[in-house]
């Protein structure tokens, strides 16, 4: 589906769908602009996987390739086909491992493969050499993640035979931090060691790409021993160490309408298994969103609100799969059809995350296909 390009000249007269996500393409590079502030000797590799963090996998992966990246992160060869064949000049790096059927694409590609074993070293290699080509590629190594990579003492052994192998260039090196925004002490310790692997295989001259740090490893530590980084939370405006102050801009917004409202008497159940009862005249707005676009159900029942006409409002009983209700009792001015943030600029998705037990991460990757995604530079 071709995306939709928002014209802010003509939106308010536009009938959009019920439910639709506004992305900032003017946040996304002020959020780069601040991640490459944090650390200025330190290129980036703008990770776009699981549709850029569920913003749109095309739009936004082109906004990074024309601020010039490095690379760009994606999670596996269906993502790296669809960035080629979009037609984007930018670098595209595989974050997890592959499989035999995968490999000859990405050697005729040159897409750059992290590798976690030998067996697909030699099979790279070896297509590699059928095509005349020598592949770059990154040595993955497993500090503490346990999800893929080299082990740390299997590594020495196997860099001798990487090494020799004539269809490889090993132009980097990495690794994957599993709490820095959860664990001061061990992700210090991960930063010690992955710079002592670097020494012990010949160190920092042999690569020219190290790294480690994802945002909360880029915010709130010293990669000194690194001189790339692999942000994505945060440059999709959402700060993963809330104590810290960076002016990060969410470039998200999740909106959807007002589509019905109603005066509900005393006693009268709200959506499912009334968990939610009025105890006196109730006016009651119907949202025309829910769990099937990816607005969490698990919010219900912990005090979730929505913004509308420059005010909170709370949800009232449970998130159904296309609607939601609300209390506007207190605002008459509330009509059918006025347009509601169920997070964004005015309410963040870190607290909707809170509110639901779980993350901005699957929040954001959650909002389903079924929520047009409207592009724009700025609305203000």
């Amino acid at each position: 589906m071709e995306p939709t390009h928002l014209n802010p000249a003509t939106f308010p007269t536009l009938s959009p769908p019920r439910a639709w996500a506004e992305i900032d393409r003017s946040a996304l590079r002020h959020n780069l602009a601040v991640a490459r502030s944090v650390w200025p000797q330190m290129a980036m590799m703008a990770v776009v996987k699981a549709g850029a963090y569920g913003h749109g996998l095309e739009e936004v992966a082109r906004v990074f390739a024309e601020e010039k990246v490095a690379f760009l992160g994606v999670a596996n060869v269906g993502e790296a086909r669809r960035i080629s064949d979009a037609g984007l000049q930018a670098r595209i790096y595989l974050l997890g491992a592959t499989w035999s059927e995968e490999r000859q694409e990405i050697v005729e590609r040159g897409w750059t493969p992290c590798l976690s074993s030998l067996d697909e070293a030699r099979d790279f290699s070896h297509r590699a050499e059928q095509l005349g080509k020598i592949l770059d590629v990154h040595l993955a190594v497993d500090t503490g993640m346990g999800r893929g990579g080299f082990v740390i003492d299997q590594l020495p052994a196997a860099l001798t035979e990487l090494l020799q192998l004539p269809g490889l260039r090993i132009e980097g090196i990495g690794s994957h931090l599993p709490s820095a925004d959860e664990d001061e002490e061990f992700t210090r310790r991960q930063f010690q060691q992955f710079a002592a692997i670097i020494e012990s295989c010949g160190g920092a001259e042999p690569f020219s790409w190290r790294h480690l740090a994802n945002s909360a490893g880029l915010i709130g530590y010293e990669p000194k021993c690194c001189n790339l980084a692999r942000p994505g939370l945060m440059l999709y405006g959402i700060n993963p160490l809330p104590d810290s102050s960076l002016g990060l801009r969410p470039a998200m917004s999740l909106k959807s309408r007002v589509t019905l409202i109603r005066t509900l008497p005393a006693g009268h159940g709200v959506s499912y298994g009334r968990s939610f009862v009025t105890t006196k005249p109730t006016r009651v707005a119907t949202i025309g969103i829910g769990y099937g676009d990816g607005y969490p159900r698990h919010v219900s029942g912990n005090a979730p609100r929505v913004f509308l006409r420059g005010r909170f409002f709370p949800i009232l009983g449970r998130v159904t799969m296309d609607q939601m209700m609300i209390d506007v009792t207190d605002a008459p001015e509330v009509i059918e059809g006025d347009e509601v943030e169920l997070f964004g600029r005015h309410l963040s998705v870190m607290e909707v995350a809170q509110k639901a037990d779980t993350i901005p991460w699957h929040i954001l990757t959650g909002i389903t296909a079924r929520v047009t995604r409207l592009y724009h530079d700025g609305l203000d």
